[in-house]
């Protein structure tokens, strides 16, 4: 059912999938979401992952699993998480994955709003968690969802951390992804020195 629903709002809405890559690099990874600036993103990417079949999951507050509407929420991918503590998100992370197999979502930017450069922490949960990073983009102008593009758990482990986020940089601005909002994307994930925010 959430394959045709899938299939059908995409169409409705005018918006089509490309791969670059093998659709099942969706699978088990951790999915790095940019440009992030309206939620309509993550309505996009969960009618293409319902599309393509693949199980999708997001990190929210437990509030949200908790309520009454706790269960949409879970059927929805959401996995809880008590923020008010000091929690261990990156072992959280990489636990959740000797659960089961899915496409975890994360927004490095960590706002809608224009950022000077990138949060690391996907990096980190996908070495301690041993799987790939695929990248997903939502281009307004052409109403086109780009899903699949990897870089293997086996190259994050080896090579520096610079070059993976370079690898990562190029490929948004090689595809010209144009953002809902965008004067709130900064395609310049690495900032203007070599840091990159904690």
């Amino acid at each position: 059912m959430k394959k045709l629903i899938g299939k059908l709002m995409l169409k409705l809405l005018g918006w089509k999938i490309v791969l670059h890559g093998d659709a099942d690099n969706l699978n088990r990874c951790i999915l790095v979401v940019a440009p992030h600036t309206h939620n309509l993103e993550y309505i996009l990417g969960n009618f293409s992952y319902w599309a393509l079949e693949k199980p999708l999951k997001i990190i929210i507050k437990d509030a949200h699993t908790k309520a009454w509407y706790g269960s949409v929420v879970k059927g929805l991918g959401g996995i809880g998480i008590d923020r008010s503590q000091k929690n261990d998100l990156v072992n959280f992370v990489a636990n959740q994955f000797t659960k089961e197999d899915f496409s975890l979502v994360i927004t490095p930017e960590g706002t809608r709003s224009w950022v000077p450069k990138w949060r690391k922490g996907f990096y980190h949960m996908a070495l301690a968690a041993k799987v790939p990073i695929v990248l997903a983009a939502g281009d307004f102008k052409r109403k086109i969802i780009y899903l699949g593009y990897k870089i293997p758990y086996e190259r994050i482990a080896t090579v520096p951390f610079a070059e993976i986020m370079k690898e990562i940089q190029d490929y948004y601005i090689k595809n010209d992804i144009q953002p809902k909002i965008p004067e709130n994307w900064n395609p310049d994930i690495l900032g203007t020195d070599s840091e990159i925010r904690n």
